[in-house]
């Protein structure tokens, strides 16, 4: 199979899915190790209601997906999710990271889950609800897995707003200190 250059793959999926499917694009060259072995990164902002639809995608269309995690951030008003692939998983020299990046309103955090398609996200995205709260519709309502079961409820140890830290601990000028 002949590799597919990270600007073609950012072309395939903006010509395969709907228009508003993609808010924003960046392809970042690095270089890793000593030997300062390079590798690429493609960013793709994402619509929120798109993901299932960009994840199915990915999965069907690109070279040895591989799902890694969510990471999350609390950025004000709007959670940030960041799901991590690779393609070319296990090819050296090869592999590639696809970075899909979506903000979700503090005041609907709701999105899809995506392990019909691909069962391992689901402690991804239980980590993701136990630390910022995001509801992943279609997920099983099943007992915390990172943090203690009788831990309290709607605190959410990563968010920086007042259901956060500094809500948990009550001591919100320390946690400021802290940021």
């Amino acid at each position: 199979m002949e590799e597919i250059k990270p600007d073609e793959i950012v072309e395939l999926f903006k010509k395969n899915l709907n228009e508003s499917a993609i808010i924003d694009s960046k392809i970042e060259n690095k270089t890793a190790g000593l030997k300062k072995n390079s590798y690429n990164v493609i960013w793709l902002q994402i619509n929120p209601e798109d993901l299932k639809n960009i994840v199915k995608f990915l999965c069907s269309t690109t070279p040895f997906p591989h799902f890694a995690m969510i990471s999350g951030n609390d950025i004000g008003e709007n959670i940030e999710l960041i799901y991590h692939f690779s393609i070319y998983y296990g090819e050296r020299f090869k592999e590639t990271s696809i970075s899909l990046v979506m903000h979700l309103s503090k005041k609907n955090l709701k999105i899809l889950t995506i392990t019909d398609l691909i069962p391992g996200a689901q402690t991804a995205e239980r980590e993701i609800k136990e630390m910022f709260g995001v509801n992943f519709e279609g997920l099983p309502d099943l007992p915390n897995i990172f943090l203690p079961n009788d831990f309290l409820k709607d605190v959410y140890p990563l968010r920086k707003d007042e259901t956060g830290a500094a809500k948990m601990v009550n001591k919100e000028e320390e946690v400021k200190k802290v940021e």
